[in-house]
């Protein structure tokens, strides 16, 4: 059977208006228009809200530059600007950028009327009109925010119904119905927009929630199901307090839960998640559903086994939607499945021997609270294929001391063939004086320590301070065809230089045994 019509929602972001009372946030004008161009260019929302009117000469320049923008596109209906119940000074500041959509804010509560207006109903709802009537004589286009409605709907009906009534005489385009301290449960939220609805069924309903109780995603999706034509976002849920309803997450659950459809690209919320997150100087949350650096990433080996025998663990939200890969992170909990999962993915076959002690490698770092992602793995691999087959000398134990006011010193325990022998030295830097105790270490044993050619120190792409760090050293032979390098991954980087100078020693005792 052919598939049901799906109901169209539309999405409106307000990231740059809405999202900029997030404590710490404000945009440059550049920054702004770089943030409009992404969300209705390539995201594809329906509107943006990009301002305020009356806040600042900043405000100001970043509005008639995305206007300017917006005309030359043909999407100057596509943009918004909030507005306030103050005669002509909100419409004339937003015609002056350009802008042609004003969002008029109305208190929605007569709780709100009288405390904060200090103005009786009668006396709002007339401010009301001589607003929008001017907006309307200045060709501006007009909706209506109705401001802590989730309140008034609760405790005053009638002052809301009386709103309602006025704003019906003016043929605004939209009403946008406030939960604007984020207090609605579903069920408040699916009753409350389907009194409205019944009540109104002419009127564009859009509903606009915050995240107070994490109900904002949850709430729309109510919100829809009983007839709001259009929700309202900020990407990354950036907001005042617990923020707004995620971009990333609405989506998703409209598309799936439901018969309705959005103009939104799901493969491009994680590129406008980035950049929000880079111009707003707010991290997104490594488990943050959709956009999280985690959140397509298995961690148990018996995922990683499902996966491989059926994609078991999989559900609609795959990562190929959101433009993004599966991952299988390594650590304490891994097993052969989840590396046979990323070898499989480098195109890298290890055999029985070399991946069992691959999977040891990865397990001692697990052991360490390092985990292992796939950037990291290609260095551990080459560190265990480059590893000596017999180990003779053992580093035991090593500390090393460095301080801002004294000589770096360090303390060296060493075993060889089961002998055991430490030193204790200085030196110019925390590795040098590791290098001139292990020298005194071993010196009983007769074992002669080359002189180090090259030294140097790769960690993967990606920044992140707790990566593998791998370490490269070349040793000096009597030639230089006779200089070879050893290899040491580990999470520290003087750890890895050990390891690394522990596989030095090996080959040393190597070669004396050879030439015994």
């Amino acid at each position: 059977m052919p598939e049901a019509p799906r109901t169209r929602i539309e999405v409106m972001d307000t990231t740059l208006r809405d999202g900029e009372q997030t404590p710490q946030i404000a945009y440059t004008p550049e920054e702004k228009l770089q943030i409009a161009k992404l969300l209705l260019t390539d995201v594809g929302v329906d509107r943006i809200e990009i301002a305020g009117t009356r806040v600042s000469e900043g405000e100001r320049e970043a509005a008639r530059r995305i206007c300017r923008w917006a005309r030359r596109q043909g999407a100057i209906s596509r943009i918004e600007m909030l507005g306030y119940c103050d005669g002509q000074k909100s419409v004339d500041w937003l015609h002056e950028t350009g802008g042609r959509v004003m969002n008029v804010l109305v208190k929605g509560s007569e709780h709100h009327c009288l405390g904060q207006l200090r103005m009786s109903p009668e006396e709002h709802r007339k401010r009301v009109a001589e607003t929008l009537e001017y907006a309307r004589k200045r060709r501006v286009r007009t909706s209506v925010y109705l401001e802590d409605w989730s309140s008034g709907v609760r405790n005053s009906p009638e002052y809301v119904f009386a709103m309602m009534r006025t704003l019906g005489e003016h043929r605004v385009d939209r009403v946008y119905l406030c939960d604007t301290l984020g207090i609605q449960s579903p069920g408040d939220a699916r009753r409350s927009v389907d009194l409205m609805v019944a009540s109104f069924p002419d009127v564009h309903f859009e509903y606009h929630c915050h995240n107070d109780y994490g109900l904002a995603v949850a709430n729309c999706l109510a919100a829809v199901e009983a007839g709001a034509r259009g929700v309202h976002t900020s990407v990354n849920g950036l907001g005042e307090r617990a923020g707004n309803t995620r971009l990333a997450e609405v989506v998703p659950v409209l598309h799936d839960h439901g018969p309705w459809e959005t103009g939104v690209d799901e493969t491009r919320l994680v590129s406008a998640s980035r950049l929000v997150e880079i111009f707003s100087g707010k991290d997104v949350p490594a488990n943050a559903p959709i956009v999280g650096a985690d959140v397509f990433t298995q961690t148990a080996g018996i995922h990683a086994d499902g996966d491989a025998k059926g994609n078991l663990y999989e559900s609609r939200l795959a990562p190929a939607r959101f433009g993004r890969k599966r991952r299988y992170a390594l650590g304490k909990l891994s097993g052969k499945a989840s590396l046979d999962q990323n070898l499989a993915q480098m195109g890298i076959e290890l055999s029985t021997e070399a991946r069992d002690q691959v999977l040891a490698r990865i397990v001692a770092l697990g052991d360490k609270k390092h985990t292992v992602v796939p950037e990291d793995l290609r260095y551990i691999i080459a560190d265990v294929l480059k590893a000596p087959r017999e180990s003779m000398v053992r580093v035991t134990g090593w500390r090393v001391m460095v301080g801002s006011t004294e000589l770096p010193a360090a303390e060296v325990s060493v075993s060889y063939l089961g002998q055991e022998s430490s030193g204790r030295a200085t030196g110019d830097g925390g590795y040098d004086a590791f290098m001139n105790a292990l020298k005194k270490a071993v010196q009983e044993f007769g074992l002669e320590v080359p002189r180090l050619a090259d030294f140097r120190v790769r960690i993967p792409p990606g920044g992140r301070t707790s990566a593998l760090v791998e370490t490269l050293i070349t040793w000096r032979g009597e030639t230089v065809e006779e200089s070879w390098a050893t290899l040491g991954v580990d999470s520290d980087q003087l750890a890895a230089a050990v390891i690394a100078t522990e596989k030095m020693l090996n080959e040393v005792a190597a070669r004396a045994k050879r030439g015994s």
